[in-house]
């Protein structure tokens, strides 16, 4: 099995993070978000955001990849409510369902936050997910 690494993304990432963006939500809000808007998902819009997001510097973001292909990623910056709790916020991990279970959920967390205190919001009725963030508090 090819070793995963962990790198903080670059512009060249944005399509492949648009990919995994795409696929990574049709495959976790399914049943959980409308098909319609699921299907509508477009890769070439969301390389397009990526390639901004990245060029501006607006996020700290991450890749996972494995075997030369993105398999996940993570965003995490200053907080963005009025009352955050903290000063850093845990923005979004998504990974490609075949990646569940590699690691490399915890490896983008550590990258994304490190020891830094931080929150983030959960989607209700997403237990995956809410299972892997309460496990990485304790």
């Amino acid at each position: 099995m090819d070793e995963m690494t962990v790198r903080r993304a670059t512009v060249g990432d944005a399509r492949g993070i648009a990919e995994v963006h795409v696929t990574a939500w049709r495959e976790a809000y399914a049943g959980r978000m409308p098909a319609e808007f699921l299907a509508s998902l477009d890769v070439d819009r969301r390389a397009a955001g990526w390639t901004r997001i990245l060029e501006r510097g607006e996020t700290d973001a991450f890749v996972a990849e494995q075997a030369g292909a993105i398999i996940g990623w993570a965003t995490a910056g200053a907080g963005r409510d009025d009352d955050a709790p903290r000063d850093r916020e845990l923005e979004v991990i998504y990974l490609l369902a075949s990646a569940y279970g590699s690691g490399a959920g915890q490896r983008l967390l550590d990258a994304a936050i490190g020891d830094a205190p931080a929150y983030l919001w959960v989607m209700d009725g997403n237990p995956r997910a809410e299972a892997f963030y309460l496990r990485m508090t304790r």
